[in-house]
């Protein structure tokens, strides 16, 4: 095992449900939060490497044996060691069947024709939908795993209800953001549906339908059209101040004039140094490539 590395490195994004925060693990002093409400000055230039953020399960964080760097643009800030130990126990991967905590069956709304049926434990409450980045979205049952799972199932066989989409379809859906009541309809009527599918799993509670909008928790209303993805590179620096949080998309606005968008899952790994606020942005920004219907489906 090589040199243990005395820096802090991002840990990534992290929500409850009081609002979203970074996350950052040092070594030596284990792992501290930065809350990121809106307005709040971000300025930070990236370090010489970016490594593997090792793996956190059950509240516990076991560093990367190796010290893996990763590449700088992946989505998971994890080695391939480290994410196989991750998905060797998740029940995302399908690999934990023995978790007795009860499970919410959710119907997410993303965006126009983008509902996906997902589950997620009941004590997290909701939390699960905020990392997701769900505009809205509303319970419609729970029950043990295994139900919840069948339930899932059921949903995506007898009504073509999906359980994933591309997150470039998501994060294109957010502006402009049809009504709440909008929003609301839409999944008032595949939880209608579903509930009169007759072979939902008896063990399963249905919950009475009661949507949930995240246009506050989000601030929706600060995200407008024009926003340039950042790409992250060492040596590079990048400035603003916090304009909104969507799932781990994190956007700010520039100084000059800018809405910069960096999404947090690429700044997972990265040691990241104190920048003054009003810091050149040097950092690689691109005008993200609108999604096409073909990608959605």
């Amino acid at each position: 095992m090589g040199e243990v590395r005395e820096e802090w490195r991002c840990a990534g994004l992290r929500w409850a449900p009081s609002g979203p925060s970074l996350a950052w693990l040092h070594p030596v002093h284990g792992m501290r939060s930065s809350p990121l409400p809106p307005g709040r000055p971000l300025a930070f230039t990236t370090g010489g490497a970016r490594r593997c953020v090792g793996v956190r399960r059950g509240g516990r964080h076991t560093p990367c044996p190796t010290d893996a760097e990763v590449p700088g643009t992946a989505v998971s800030a994890q080695c391939a060691e480290c994410a196989r130990l991750d998905r060797s126990h998740s029940v995302a991967a399908d690999t934990a069947v023995d978790d007795p905590r009860p499970y919410d069956v959710y119907l997410a709304w993303f965006g126009p024709r983008l509902i996906k049926v997902g589950i997620t434990a009941a004590e997290r409450e909701g939390v699960r939908l905020l990392e997701q980045a769900a505009l809205s979205y509303a319970l419609l049952g729970r029950g043990p795993l295994m139900a919840a799972r069948r339930a899932e199932a059921v949903l995506g066989a007898a009504l073509a209800v999906p359980d994933r989409f591309p997150y470039a379809a998501k994060r294109a859906a957010r502006h402009p953001v049809p009504p709440r009541e909008q929003r609301a309809a839409e999944l008032a009527a595949l939880h209608e549906r579903a509930c009169a599918l007759g072979t939902l799993p008896e063990s399963l509670a249905v919950r009475a339908f009661a949507p949930v909008h995240h246009d506050e928790a989000f601030h929706l209303d600060r995200i407008g059209p024009g926003h340039c993805l950042v790409e992250l590179s060492a040596g590079r620096t990048l400035a603003g101040a916090v304009a909104a949080v969507a799932g781990p998309d994190v956007y700010l606005e520039a100084a000059d004039g800018r809405l910069l968008l960096v999404d947090a899952r690429q700044l997972a790994g990265w040691p990241l140094l104190a920048a003054a606020p009003g810091a050149r942005t040097t950092v690689s920004v691109r005008i993200p490539e609108p999604a096409s219907p073909e990608s959605l489906f």
